[in-house]
């Protein structure tokens, strides 16, 4: 959740309906503390916008062809995708105990209602802002390694490289498994997850900007703005890859570089 001292939300809108989706955006202005970082017209659009800019709060359109808003829940459960808080739209009310079920926070009627709008922002406020000032206060603090590895494995073309950690771009996994980029080369880690990869290196060094992605701050080569007030990272790697940061470690990226 954000720790941003301004305790504004960041929310997305889903719905395969233009006009519902630019309604529920021009509604949404009234609220200056609900900040909507991108809209998608799809489920599969949506699933790929929550796991990049990991909003706090979803507005989801439950009927849409192809994969349907709650395929879309189902969908970011099967990969062990945080979720974030989903508030409903459906033009029927029996969708609601199927919302209910899949624990989402609220749901809204279409054609939308001003009244009933603000009550489930006001819930979203509560339940976001408590769970926020929870998590601060019972959060361990992070242990340090006693030690920090200089070299790493690197698994590429059925032989095993040495590489020294400096020479690290950054690391990425996918479905269990952890690709590092160096300077020169890219493979495959032993490691099992990037939680294990980074209590082994220096965490002054290396940083998790994203739940997906652990870089090298001395390999971050540009710094992109991306979706309101959000960033890619570009690296030094020869694809230049672009990494994007996630909305609670945005705080971070701008007093790293006084942005």
């Amino acid at each position: 959740m954000s720790d941003r001292a301004t305790a504004v939300i960041s929310a997305l809108i889903v719905d395969d309906e233009r006009l519902a989706s630019e309604e529920l955006t021009y509604l949404l202005k009234d609220y200056p503390d609900i900040e909507v970082l991108a809209t998608a017209p799809n489920g599969l659009e949506a699933v790929k916008l929550i796991e990049d800019l990991q909003p706090e709060l979803v507005f989801l359109d439950v009927q849409m062809p192809g994969l349907d808003g709650l395929g879309v829940i189902r969908k970011l459960q099967e990969r062990n995708v945080p979720l974030p808080y989903f508030i409903l739209a459906t033009a029927y009310e029996q969708y609601a105990v199927e919302a209910f079920r899949l624990e989402a926070l609220d749901y809204l009627l279409k054609p939308f209602d001003k009244e009933r709008l603000a009550l489930s922002i006001d819930r979203a406020r509560r339940t976001i802002h408590s769970q926020a000032k929870a998590a601060a206060s019972e959060a361990p603090a992070p242990p340090r390694p006693s030690a920090h590895r200089a070299k790493l494995l690197v698994r590429c073309q059925n032989r095993n490289f040495v590489v020294d950690s400096s020479e690290v771009v950054y690391a990425t996994i996918d479905e269990g498994l952890i690709t590092l980029v160096t300077t020169a080369l890219e493979g495959h880690s032993n490691y099992r997850t990037l939680e294990e990869l980074q209590a082994n290196l220096d965490p002054e060094v290396f940083w998790r900007v994203h739940r997906s992605y652990l870089v090298n701050i001395n390999r971050i080569k540009e710094v992109v703005p991306w979706f309101k007030s959000s960033y890619l990272l570009r690296m030094e790697d020869k694809k230049h890859t672009e990494i994007p940061v996630s909305r609670v470690q945005t705080r971070r990226l701008r007093t790293l570089l006084k942005l």
